[in-house]
């Protein structure tokens, strides 16, 4: 026998802004009977629908793989379309929030500017570097083991799940993100690129490279296709110190502590560390 729809009654607090009208945000506030079936891109649609047609947000797939529909729900990155509301009810409560994934670049609502994604993309020379023959005689073969070891990089779609889930984005201007990282490691892992050494230099720097992340795994929590960031990331550090590159940050130079009070001890001596 299938469990029985019930209902709960929600308050929604809802971020409002046109970036052509409105000199400053402000949030509207809705009550709901929220059934056990419905999930949040249904009460975007609802609010829309039956209570202001100007309310935008994104929207495309529906089955939780394409990103698009991503928002914040009282500040945890979500994917509007696969969460359902008793969860976020039973999370949070029955008030709950919904916000743009960036409120600082938000357009219209939950639309947000995604440009400084795609500078970042582009920061990390996102295409394969080779001086290869115009006119090949032969194929440059890839073996499976060299295409496994991309561990998926290449599926990333670029939807900015990632990008503006991380903490590190909203408060540094200059960091790349995540899913640039995902990006470098997919052409730092392919045998076939000859750009290593200049694209790692650009990952290694301070302030806006892979030193800057914080290991909070809300952009593994975010991705709609479960790259898992935090695992390109590490890779990318593994990468920058076998290639040699050193600039003697303090992440850098914690790395390295780590590793010799490994090698001398067979432990971790955290006091070593501070």
């Amino acid at each position: 026998m299938s469990e029985s729809i019930t209902t709960r009654n929600v308050t929604f607090k809802v971020f409002r802004f046109n970036h052509e009208t409105d000199y400053l945000p402000r949030y509207e506030t809705y009550e709901m009977e929220v059934t056990s079936e419905e999930v949040v891109l249904d009460i975007l649609n609802r609010i829309k629908w039956d209570h202001d047609g100007s309310f935008s947000y994104r929207r495309s797939c529906r089955h939780g793989i394409c990103g698009a529909c991503a928002i914040q729900v009282n500040g945890r990155a979500t994917l509007a379309c696969k969460e359902n509301m008793h969860g976020m009810i039973d999370l949070f409560g029955t008030e709950i929030t919904l916000e743009p994934q960036s409120i600082k670049r938000s357009m219209k609502d939950m639309i947000i500017d995604k440009g400084d994604f795609w500078e970042k993309h582009e920061q990390t020379r996102p295409y394969l570097i080779s001086d290869v023959d115009e006119h090949p005689e032969d194929e440059h073969i890839v073996t499976p083991e060299e295409a496994e070891a991309l561990l998926e990089a290449d599926l990333c779609i670029q939807c900015g799940a990632c990008h503006y889930a991380c903490p590190v984005v909203q408060i540094n201007d200059d960091f790349m993100g995540p899913a640039a990282f995902v990006k470098a490691y997919r052409f730092e892992a392919d045998v076939r690129d000859d750009a290593h050494h200049e694209r790692l230099e650009e990952m290694g720097q301070a302030g806006q490279g892979v030193w800057d992340c914080v290991k909070c795994f809300e952009c593994a929590e975010a991705c709609p296709k479960e790259i898992n960031p935090i695992e390109k990331i590490t890779k990318l550090h593994n990468m920058i110190f076998d290639e040699g590159i050193k600039n003697n940050g303090v992440a850098e130079r914690h790395a390295v502590g780590f590793a010799h009070s490994i090698k001398k001890h067979g432990l971790l001596d955290e006091g070593e560390l501070v």
